[in-house]
């Protein structure tokens, strides 16, 4: 008995380590999007510049945190679920923080006033996704709270429907009221970049929803 004990010790802290990776991974995506909150309620173009060097550490600390989880599913034999599913799921966080990162760097790029209902709006749903994202990765650790992970996931379809018509709204009012064309498509660009974020955060939401059937 003792001999099992000590394989089941070899092996389990291993197929754990993913759920503790995939955590600091939603933990610094929860950040990211009260960060850009931030950074779109700043109307200081330095200290804007500030803020937006803080989300690009994050999404620094993200990339190594992917990294990790790669390295690990190429050393690990024993997996909590689906290598492919982990593979899927980490590249679907990974692009979340990426294109918040991105959309952040774009306002100052382009010196966009942020102070826009749409970028407001966007980054209010972003960041509300990755806290819906946060809770559905987090109950993957256990999957005893179906409902917890079902009613995240219900919210972050919300929320990408939520992206798509802020969008729709956004490009209506930019053509109807503003008069500079390079404005009209620097505002574009951002509002799409935003709205993939939303797109990715149900990647992610999808991924998550095949984890659970095949294994709840």
């Amino acid at each position: 008995m003792a001999g099992l004990n000590s394989i089941l010790k070899i092996f389990l802290p291993k197929d754990r380590v993913f759920f503790q990776l995939f955590e600091n991974v939603a933990d610094e995506l929860v950040k990211m999007g009260e960060k850009l909150k931030e950074i779109v309620s700043e109307s200081d173009f330095d200290k804007r510049a500030a803020l937006i060097k803080e989300i690009e550490d994050m999404e620094h600390v993200n990339d190594d945190y992917t990294h990790q989880i790669f390295t690990e599913l190429g050393k690990n034999f024993i997996t909590p679920f689906d290598r492919e599913d982990i593979h899927y799921l980490a590249t679907a966080l990974d692009d979340i923080a990426d294109y918040i990162y991105a959309s952040a760097k774009k306002i100052n790029f382009y010196h966009v006033n942020p102070n826009d209902t749409g970028i407001q709006k966007m980054a209010d749903v972003i960041a509300q996704g990755c806290v819906a994202v946060s809770k559905a990765v987090k109950e993957l650790r256990n999957m005893k709270n179906m409902r917890q992970i079902t009613d995240a996931l219900v919210q972050i379809n919300s929320i990408e429907n939520q992206g798509d018509d802020i969008f729709d709204m956004s490009i209506e009012k930019l053509f109807a009221e503003e008069n500079d064309a390079k404005e009209v498509i620097k505002k574009r660009e951002i509002y799409q970049v935003m709205e993939i974020v939303t797109d990715k955060c149900e990647d992610a939401a999808n991924v998550i929803e095949s984890i659970i059937v095949k294994y709840a």
